[in-house]
């Protein structure tokens, strides 16, 4: 620790899993003053040793300082942990999993115990937290005045990006990230699925896999720029009917292959459904406004 601690603004963690672990190490290499708890004492003692003081409650966690970072399992874990805490005057950042309806209401119960509220969702496992060059981040929301006040402190594990006052959009954003790597995790699934039985190497497939993936990505900003202007026939390369026309290729490989096509069924079906209402010509874009209910 080279950097004088008292010009470190104190941190409190409550939560002390691989997450919360990862993050007290960067604030304690970095010279901020910890404060510690974890519902199982024991997972606390090793950073004991690294300079963290480790709070006998989550209440004596709260009280020792005005900045206090949350890491725990779910929403419900949260509600136990802060129940009977003090938090008038406190800056309270809940980087817990959670969907944008608990992180708007969390955002709400501490604003009526007198708490300054910031939520986050973290892009980034444990392994990426403390290394900048490992692109992990951390998306924030809530009161712009409490995000520039500790963005320095907030900036030690992971970089960060605020994405607006209300409180609901990091874990809204955390979410559909999560969701469109989730899809991608799913078609790679299904293409390891489709040579699985062939001679094939995984491994030789796999660079070809991730290179292609790559190179589709920047599709993603045509959509968004056609659902900002409302006309999904601009830019369109494949059409719509040209693609569904493509479907049944897919279709006949997989069964050729002895592969189940449930991975891509439901993504079809959509782009049936969309061109049944007569927008051959467009993108894809459309689809989306059929999961939108």
């Amino acid at each position: 620790m080279t950097q004088n601690t008292a010009e470190k603004t104190p941190v409190t963690l409550l939560g002390l899993g691989a997450m919360g672990t990862a993050l007290a190490r960067t604030w304690l290499a970095a010279g901020h003053p910890l404060t510690v708890w974890n519902r199982t004492p024991a997972r606390a003692a090793a950073l004991a040793t690294e300079g963290a003081r480790i709070a006998e409650s989550a209440a004596a966690a709260v009280a020792a300082n005005h900045l206090i970072i949350v890491c725990l399992l779910d929403d419900a874990s949260v509600e136990e942990a802060l129940a009977g805490t003090d938090l008038a005057g406190r800056d309270l950042v809940n980087l817990t999993t959670s969907t944008p309806a608990q992180a708007r209401a969390r955002a709400e119960w501490a604003r009526q115990r007198g708490a300054r509220y910031l939520d986050g969702g973290i892009m980034a496992v444990p392994p990426m937290i403390g290394v900048p060059e490992a692109g992990g981040y951390v998306f924030y929301s809530g009161s712009p005045e409490l995000f520039e006040r500790h963005r320095e402190t907030l900036a030690v594990p992971a970089g960060t990006t605020y994405v607006g006052e209300d409180a609901s959009f990091a874990a809204l954003h955390d979410v559909a990230l999560l969701s469109a790597m989730y899809g991608m995790f799913a078609g790679a699934a299904h293409a390891f699925a489709l040579i699985r039985k062939e001679d094939i190497d995984p491994a030789a497939l796999a660079p070809l896999l991730a290179d292609w993936l790559v190179a589709m990505a920047p599709a993603v900003h045509q959509t968004a720029d056609q659902l900002r202007s409302g006309d999904y026939t601009k830019g369109v390369v494949s059409t719509l009917a040209m693609q569904v026309a493509g479907t049944p290729t897919f279709l006949n490989t997989a069964e050729q292959q002895g592969v189940s096509p449930e991975l891509l069924t439901p993504y079809f079906e959509l782009m049936r459904r969309r061109l049944a209402e007569g927008s051959g010509e467009e993108d894809l874009t459309g689809v989306i406004d059929l999961l939108v209910r």
